[in-house]
């Protein structure tokens, strides 16, 4: 039985709305083939802004839906299922941090279950999104489900038992990017610059570094790293101190604490 919306969105948070502007937005999906969720209110209204259906009723979205997006907390998601269980429905997407698909799976039996781990650049279409298709067989389904994630990211195709490596690489990776920028930030403030020169310097440089390597994909990240350390110049003077410093050896302390955790939350 066709249903009434090809998209049912459980949340009406921060990253689903990323999702439900970008998709509209890229002409992946009308307006009115998306209904969304959400426990509050205030939450809905805004959602509704978008021109997207809106209801506070879980089951009422399930039953209606194609696809459903759970885009809740981890915390909130029994209770989610509790609303839901029995509904019509056996295609889902879960964007749910240290959530197995088998949760899902033990209340909708038979289901086929998308996970991915997005994160927060998603929400200006800059994103990074790690995407386990792997219960889906139909490339119609696999299209669809990429199709909502593409307009928001770069997609890679995981496993599900490496989207924890993704969190650590890429899910949680924004904020070191931020810590890391911050720290030159403050060290051009001690240099002399205004902190509103040093940012948009370093902000820029930032951006300009990533966009780089998209570019030379036929150079690794040690060749791009020494076209900018001229022998006797002044960045090999700042690059010897990173590596005496251990910065790669922190770095990799830094991700693995940070996956460590995402296999603690799945086992909660």
């Amino acid at each position: 039985m066709k249903k009434k919306f090809k998209l049912g969105v459980i949340g009406a948070g921060f990253m689903s709305t990323a999702i439900v502007k970008g998709v509209i937005g890229a002409g992946q999906l009308n307006k009115e083939d998306i209904i969304v969720s959400d426990a509050f209110p205030a939450a809905l209204d805004k959602m509704a802004e978008n021109g997207v259906s809106v209801t506070s009723g879980n089951l009422e979205l399930v039953n209606n839906s194609e696809y459903v997006l759970f885009a809740v907390k981890p915390q909130s998601l029994d209770e989610v299922l509790s609303s839901i269980a029995g509904a019509c429905c056996n295609k889902f997407i879960s964007i749910m941090a240290g959530v197995k698909k088998e949760k899902i799976k033990k209340v909708f039996e038979g289901a086929l279950v998308a996970r991915c781990m997005p994160n927060t650049p998603c929400a200006i279409g800059s994103g990074a999104i790690g995407l386990d298709l792997s219960d889906f067989d139909c490339d119609a389904d696999k299209n669809f489900i990429k199709g909502l994630l593409e307009p928001l990211a770069s997609v890679a195709l995981v496993e599900e038992d490496k989207l924890n490596a993704v969190t650590g690489v890429s899910g949680s990776a924004p904020a070191y990017f931020y810590l890391f920028l911050k720290g030159v930030v403050e060290a051009g403030v001690k240099q002399g610059l205004s902190y509103e020169q040093a940012k948009t310097l370093a902000t820029s440089t930032m951006i300009g570094a990533g966009k780089m390597v998209e570019a030379n994909q036929d150079k690794t990240l040690d060749e791009l790293i020494n076209a900018v350390c001229s022998k006797g110049g002044t960045t090999i003077e700042a690059v010897k101190v990173y590596n005496e410093s251990g910065l790669n050896d922190i770095t990799l302390k830094a991700v693995d604490a940070c996956v460590k955790r995402a296999f603690e939350l799945e086992n909660l």
